[in-house]
């Protein structure tokens, strides 16, 4: 498969067999690579380097892009979090209106209470020889 195969400079072609010391997944991080850096650095890059450091740069960028993912996701939570407590205090906000609006309509709706009715009665006095 010739990946990193650029018009202008036809002295590189990068094949997966040319490099078959790096794994699956460090090849994928080659292509990603070239995505992000453009071809004829990454050509550049593994031709100046030998094994070991091909390994070591390409474990590093993919490193890199794991930090990178770890900050959004970070970031989504944060924004998430945010957004729940908002949500939260809408809510409350909203159930507090829904509430004095009930409590207005309530009083409204229903025939005010009587006040209470006192009646001055005068205390029971009897004789001492009640029939028992």
């Amino acid at each position: 498969m010739n990946m990193l195969d650029d018009e202008d400079d036809q002295s590189f072609h990068a094949t997966r067999d040319g490099y078959s010391h790096l794994s699956d997944v460090e090849w994928d991080a080659v292509e990603r690579m070239c995505s992000t850096m453009g071809i004829h650095a990454v050509s550049v890059m593994l031709e100046a380097l030998n094994r070991d450091a091909q390994h070591a740069t390409i474990a590093k960028f993919i490193q890199n892009e794991l930090d990178a993912e770890r900050e959004k996701v970070a970031l989504l939570h944060q924004q998430g979090s945010q957004q729940a407590e908002l949500l939260r205090e809408q809510g409350a906000q909203q159930f507090e209106l829904l509430r004095q609006q009930q409590a207005a309509a309530g009083g409204s709706m229903h025939s005010r209470r009587p006040e209470t009715l006192k009646i001055d009665i005068s205390k029971y006095r009897g004789s001492k020889k009640t029939p028992s």
